[in-house]
Formats: structure tokens, C-alpha cells, sequence
């Protein structure tokens, strides 16, 4: 994987607003029986990236973002 981690912080406010709601609006990620606010999903996706629980990766080849948790082994060999 041509990849690399980006730090939250080193986005805008806006880059990062717009990458975790592209996140959190990708068909399948919709599970279960209570419907969550896009409002609440961002914020706790926003959580996960300040307490280090999840990293925001580029891929280089394709030219998008996705959103892992830290521990996601196909993070092994991604430079920060």
C-alpha cells in the first residue's frame, strides 16, 4: 500500500470536518436498530482521532482518505 498516516491536526477545520462526514456517510456504515445523527457520529469519530483510537490514511494510488482504528494491522509499515 502506497499510504501515509496524516495527523488530524494537520488538516483545516473544514478538511477535517469533510473527511470524517465522507467517512461516516459511506454506504455501509449504518448498523443496527437505532439511527445515530451525522452531528453524533462525527463527534465521536473526532474522539477517536484526538485520543489516538483511530488515524486518518492517505492512499496515495487511489487519492482517498479512509479512517482506521490505530491498531488496524494494515497499518503495520505506514510511515506517520
Amino acid at each position: 500500500m502506497t499510504a501515509l498516516k496524516i495527523p488530524f491536526n494537520q488538516l483545516s477545520p473544514e478538511a477535517l470536518q469533510g473527511v470524517i462526514e465522507e467517512f461516516v456517510t459511506r454506504d455501509g456504515t449504518d448498523y443496527g436498530e437505532i439511527e445515530v445523527s451525522l452531528e453524533t457520529k462525527t463527534s465521536q469519530v473526532l474522539s477517536q482521532l484526538k485520543s489516538g483510537k483511530a488515524v486518518i490514511v492517505f492512499d496515495q494510488k487511489t487519492e482517498t482518505c479512509t479512517i482506521l482504528k490505530s491498531d488496524d494491522p494494515v497499518l503495520e509499515g505506514i510511515e506517520d
